[in-house]
């Protein structure tokens, strides 16, 4: 996922704001929509999910800083242009986070969640390898640049590493972004696994409006590896249909089953955040109609996730592309789960063998994604290769925006998370942390 995005959307929608000043705005308020959506679901997630008071300090320089106008109420966040132009709010609801609309979300609170206990066994050899991540050994700020906001490494189910920055602690949620595709691939695995519904991976007329064309052949397996073949461009700047996905419509997961076929399914595979998301409106609809509460229903009570918030969108739809929080530990969680192959205190919660089935490539004609599986990220491509000879073969990840990480490593019975903010720099040092904590052991 491009790391400069938001300054992109940001740089274009100040050029908006110029054709407001000479008439232009009904042309533009789509775009500034777009500015102001991004900000007003920011400042509600930072405060509401993060606990943290200053939402700009959680986000790249913005240059519409100038131009917008924040208010913020006591269950939610509104944002304009000017003070009264290209408005957007979003709501607070308790347990699933902000949603941009016209009101608040109507859905019941999902019940609370008995926190998973994670016994400790903090390793000192692991502490040169802790302090490289947080780059103890670089100036301030070359140290800010970096981001680093929390490390969490378990070994044999235990934490034996555990480091946050300033401001930040083990109770502090912080956002996945797009590991929040990593975690769809959980929630299918458990739906599969429960068989109360007719789910397999190779279910396809996936929505009703899909049946007289070729877009029905479009399996789930084919939208988690993002083979659909659906017409997309992930790049962050206005008008594209990812910001228009995320910051201009209500109902998400309907936008992108509306986009045309440009390939044959499963011949072409392109990240896509909306292939995800397209699958969770398929999931907590027709497929659970568990809605806003799949992922507390399917995943987070049984993990005992009890930090885990995946926010949905405004008719209800996870928004599963992009917006899960979580505290590291929860994120180390998840990857212990993926380690375990879906096994939890004895008890099998995932098909048997589904991880080596979701961490194995498989070719098709054309991808810009070489070494993504069904939406993890790994190390061994098909033809033996690796994208990190630093990193044991088998170590596969989670992987999002601004430096998110939760990597899996089976051979090392090893979880390391890195979570920062880093829009500015290319090396996180977070395959170095991993290559590390190995070493180290």
């Amino acid at each position: 996922m491009p790391r400069r995005r938001r300054a992109v959307v940001a740089g274009s929608v100040v050029a908006a704001v110029a054709l407001v000043a000479v008439g232009g705005y009904w042309s533009v308020r789509p775009l500034l929509r777009t500015g102001t959506g991004y900000a007003a679901h920011s400042n509600c997630a930072v405060a509401h999910l993060a606990g943290r008071d200053d939402p700009a300090s959680d986000l790249p320089p913005n240059p519409l800083v100038p131009f917008l106008v924040s208010q913020a109420g006591e269950t939610s966040a509104t944002v304009t242009v000017l003070g009264a132009l290209a408005w957007q709010t979003a709501w607070y609801t308790p347990g699933l986070g902000c949603t941009l609309g016209s009101g608040p979300l109507v859905a019941p609170e999902p019940t609370p969640v008995e926190a998973a206990t994670l016994e400790s066994a903090l390793d000192p050899a692991l502490d040169d390898a802790l302090a490289a991540a947080f780059g103890d050994d670089l100036d301030a700020s070359a140290r800010d640049e970096l981001g680093t906001r929390a490390v969490v490494v378990l070994r044999d189910g235990k934490v034996v590493a555990e480091r946050y920055a300033d401001g930040f602690d083990a109770d502090t949620r912080q956002l996945g972004w797009s590991m929040t595709k990593s975690v769809t691939n959980l929630m299918v695995g458990r739906i599969i696994h429960d068989g109360d519904t007719d789910l397999t991976l190779d279910s396809d007329h996936l929505r009703d409006e899909w049946a007289d064309d070729s877009r029905a052949d479009i399996t789930v397996d084919d939208l988690l590896r993002m083979t659909g073949g659906l017409a997309w461009d992930e790049t962050y700047d206005l008008g594209t249909p990812i910001t228009q996905m995320l910051y201009g419509e209500p109902d998400m997961g309907a936008f992108v089953a509306s986009r045309p076929a440009t390939h044959d399914p499963g011949t072409f595979q392109q990240y896509s955040s909306g292939s995800t998301t397209l699958l969770c409106s398929v999931l907590a609809g027709s497929v659970t109609g568990d809605g806003p509460l799949l992922p507390h229903d399917v995943l987070f009570e049984p993990l005992g996730l009890s930090t885990a918030v995946l926010e949905p969108d405004a008719v209800g739809t996870p928004v599963c592309g992009s917006y899960l929080w979580a505290t590291a530990r929860d994120w180390a969680l998840i990857g212990q789960f993926a380690l375990d192959d879906g096994v939890v205190d004895g008890v099998r919660l995932l098909p048997d063998g589904w991880m080596a089935s979701s961490t194995t490539v498989e070719e098709v004609a054309e991808t810009d994604s070489p070494n993504l599986a069904a939406s993890w990220w790994v190390n061994e491509l098909p033809d033996g290769a690796l994208m990190n000879p630093e990193l044991p073969a088998d170590a596969y990840w989670a992987s999002g925006h601004d430096g998110q990480r939760v990597y899996v490593v089976p051979s090392e019975d090893l979880v390391v998370v890195r979570l920062g903010f880093s829009p500015s720099v290319d090396d996180i040092r977070a395959d170095q942390l991993v290559a590390d904590v190995v070493s180290a052991s």
